[in-house]
């Protein structure tokens, strides 16, 4: 007969007992103690002094921000989870300092300090520079919808206002005809003030959503009338020096006014319906940007915006670059950033852009592969003619190809690793001021690579 095999088993009365130290149990390289280290260098001033002299003794800033800024670099963004992860965690134990703060003290904490955060995101870079961490070269540019902390159910289009406003207001003017017939005429229980109250709310409310959506409309048309004229101008421009018509259709003028589907959403108006890149389909969400050092892998620059696509926010983040670091030599974009502004734009701060004319191809034929150069174009080609003829050259199929090695595997760090796949807080102002924290986050856990590489 077979010897019967044995197991170790767990004394769990005595493993109750057992007493270990929150030194033991976290290693010296451990990201919480980075993170602390890290934190207890920053100028906290301006938190400090947002605090009065009266009132209770508070949490120390260095203690709250710790433990946010380890949260959202380990996935954990909720102020609940927070306040239970410094009773069951030993890394978020260690850094509150065997502290409790609770939720609510947690939630206002951020909330409050968004703004001043972004200073601090500055001071992280700094930080990283003087350590020789990052030296402002190339970067990468790119974008990603991140959900809003709100439902599509809650979303009405610019039609469906108009019709639920003619309805409402056709059963408003019912419930004052019947109010006007005898008492005895009226159904049972039925409170017509209620009810014409209630109707009137929803009309009021509907209000603010077409007025909203209208104004949206308005910058939508004063934009594209831009792009319209600028585009009459270049043509007419070209008709004048060659004396021949231009080939194609003439650009047709944009039509002011609002969209049958263009929405509005009632939980967090000033996010918007987009499309998601990944499935497809479409979403309540915010367009978050990202500037991406290529040989750190650091975010050097970020932004939020409610705009559906990325052709106008290629600007805004090169500039959101802290002065402090310098202008950085070249940036590599994808095609959704293609535009004359935007590489104007870019050519008159110093900056070289590299920016694709079209959708990058998954395979790329033998004969393009070991075609050499291609002959420059004349000067007065257009920017998409130019721009393709740049990322043809050996200088520009070397540097574009880094955009997929940098600022793609950021994003999906962010997402995947960090799990940061919706906001927690509302408003563009305030979601924009979260997007800030998560990239801080990731900043310090990427300095934590680096410092033990």
């Amino acid at each position: 007969m077979a010897k019967k095999r044995q197991f170790r088993q767990a004394d769990y009365e005595a493993t109750e007992k057992t007493q270990i130290t929150l030194g033991e149990a976290l290693p010296e390289e451990h990201l919480a103690r980075f993170i602390v280290s890290v934190v207890a260098l920053l100028d906290l001033s301006q938190i400090y002094g947002r605090y009065g002299n009266r009132g209770g003794m508070p949490y120390a800033p260095e203690v709250m921000l710790s433990v946010l800024l380890y949260g959202y670099a380990t996935g954990t963004f909720s102020s609940r989870k927070l306040e239970k992860a410094t009773y069951e965690s030993i890394p978020f134990r260690y850094i509150a300092g065997n502290m409790h703060p609770d939720h609510d003290t947690i939630n206002h904490f951020r909330k409050e300090n968004l703004e001043t955060l972004k200073g601090l995101f500055v001071q992280v870079l700094m930080l990283a520079y003087v350590l020789g961490y990052v030296k402002l070269g190339n970067i990468s540019i790119d974008g990603s919808k991140i959900h809003a902390d709100a439902s599509k159910s809650k979303a009405v289009s610019y039609g469906r206002i108009l019709s639920m406003e003619q309805r409402l207001r056709q059963e408003i003017d019912e419930l004052f005809a019947l109010a006007e017939k005898a008492e005895s005429e009226q159904p049972d229980d039925f409170d017509i003030d209620d009810e014409v109250g209630r109707r009137t709310k929803k009309l009021a409310n509907l209000a603010q959503a077409k007025a909203v959506i209208e104004a949206m409309a308005a910058q939508r048309h004063a934009e594209e009338q831009a792009d319209y004229e600028r585009k009459m101008a270049v043509r007419q421009e070209k008709e004048a020096q060659t004396g021949k018509k231009s080939r194609g259709g003439t650009p047709q003028p944009p039509e002011p006014g609002p969209r049958d589907k263009e929405q509005y959403n009632f939980t967090d108006p000033e996010s918007r319906i987009m499309k998601n890149g990944n499935n497809h389909g479409f979403e309540q969400a915010y367009n978050a940007q990202a500037a991406v050092e290529h040989e750190s892998r650091l975010i050097v620059g970020n932004t939020l915006s409610n705009h559906p696509n990325d052709k106008q926010e290629g600007v805004p983040t090169v500039k959101a670059i802290p002065a402090q670091l310098g202008t950085p030599d070249a940036a590599v974009m994808d095609a959704g950033y293609f535009g004359p502004k935007t590489i104007q734009t870019f050519e008159t701060m110093g900056i070289e852009p590299y920016i694709a004319t079209g959708r990058d191809g998954h395979h790329v034929d033998l004969l393009t592969l070991m075609a050499g150069e291609p002959e420059a174009p004349p000067e007065d080609a257009d920017h998409k003619v130019k721009m393709r003829y740049k990322l043809l050259t050996e200088a520009g199929k070397a540097i574009y190809k880094l955009r997929k090695s940098t600022v793609e595997p950021v994003f999906g760090t962010i997402k995947e690793i960090m799990g940061f796949r919706q906001f927690s807080l509302r408003g563009l102002t305030a979601a924009a001021g979260e997007w800030n924290l998560v990239c801080l986050a990731y900043n310090l856990k990427r300095l934590h690579l680096l410092h033990a590489a």
